[in-house]
């Protein structure tokens, strides 16, 4: 592996626990892969510039790539395609993924460059690579503690199936808005999962973790 693409979604950028915690991963993946490339992209920090009428026109036109709206579309489409692994890191916002991750999604998920339509269906153009994606919710939507919706996966599911990205791993952190038990109890569970990851070694993985934002 030589590149790891970071999407950061949080509003607290690198503040949010799902952030500490994708930075700890992060380090561990560099011992295993001394020469792993990051390529950052922080949506709070770096905030993408709103899609606009000349955009719409353009996804239509003759100039389909040709044009020079697509300027920020083929930078972030190439961010993905120079990457090996994918890490997402973003809140549920109101059951679903926050405005600056969808924004960045309708910029990379272009008909004709990641994505052809089909008699069958939308077939996704992108090379295959393993995709992380950590989710953070103040509250709980699964298990017995749940007490809403989760639109989020089924949908983001979706998409990077879209864009051709299939080997999929979600790991959540929930109850964020409670006590510090809880944040903790979710933090560790967190860390467990990605110890399952095949893509790291259980044992290589760091302790510690600070307590941060949610």
């Amino acid at each position: 592996m030589k590149s790891l693409l970071l999407i950061n979604a949080s509003p607290y950028g690198q503040h949010s626990h799902a952030s500490q915690l994708a930075l700890e991963w992060l380090a561990s993946l560099r011992r295993q892969h001394p020469g792993l490339e990051l390529i950052e992209r922080n949506l709070s920090t770096e905030p993408l510039p709103p899609l606009d009428v000349d955009y719409a026109h353009a996804l239509t036109s003759a100039e389909l790539f040709a044009s020079p709206v697509f300027k920020v579309s083929e930078e972030l489409i190439g961010e993905l395609e120079r990457s090996d692994m994918l890490l997402i890191t973003t809140p549920m916002h109101n059951f679903t993924v926050p405005a600056a991750l969808k924004l960045w999604i309708d910029y990379v998920l272009r008909i004709h460059r990641t994505f052809n339509s089909t008699p069958k269906g939308k077939i996704g153009l992108l090379r295959d690579r393993p995709v992380h994606v950590l989710v953070s919710s103040g509250g709980f939507h699964r298990g017995e503690q749940a007490r809403q919706p989760d639109f989020l996966t089924p949908y983001l599911r979706q998409v990077l199936n879209t864009l051709g990205l299939f080997n999929l791993r979600f790991t959540y952190l929930e109850g964020l808005a409670f006590d510090d038990d809880a944040v903790l109890t979710a933090v560790e569970a967190a860390r467990t999962s990605l110890w399952q990851s095949p893509s790291l070694d259980r044992h290589d993985l760091a302790r510690p973790f600070s307590h941060t934002e949610c």
